[in-house]
């Protein structure tokens, strides 16, 4: 009997081999996202150190305190916009954006859109 391979695991074969290519720097750090069934989040890496810089995910207080649902669009630009301005406190203008083998589309998408409203440059 042949298992048909789950969604996630081909997420996570996609994100691997994208992320042979994706590499964050100092100057243009990694912009990383993972999706969850109710959650967001978000942070920027510097694969050079392996250090995060700055993050953020629907259960930040800012963001719970605004919305009822974390795990919808308006949440994904929300987290967007907060981890495009703690970028920006940190002196971070452009980014890589890894998006962890997800679809370019919804929530993903809406987190991209939220961060280029903020500043980032990708």
């Amino acid at each position: 009997m042949i298992t048909k391979p789950s969604s996630n695991s081909k997420r996570k074969k996609r994100h691997r081999r994208v992320r042979k290519k994706v590499f964050g720097t100092p100057d243009c750090p990694r912009l990383n996202i993972y999706r969850s069934a109710k959650n967001i989040y978000a942070q920027i890496i510097d694969d050079t150190k392996g250090v995060t810089l700055a993050a953020a995910s629907s259960l930040d207080k800012e963001i719970k305190e605004k919305i009822s649902n974390t795990g919808n669009k308006e949440a994904a630009k929300l987290v967007g916009n907060l981890v495009g301005q703690r970028a920006k406190e940190k002196g971070i203008q452009e980014v890589v954006f890894d998006r962890g083998g997800y679809l370019y589309h919804g929530r993903v998408k809406e987190l991209a859109e939220g961060a280029r409203e903020a500043g980032l440059q990708f």
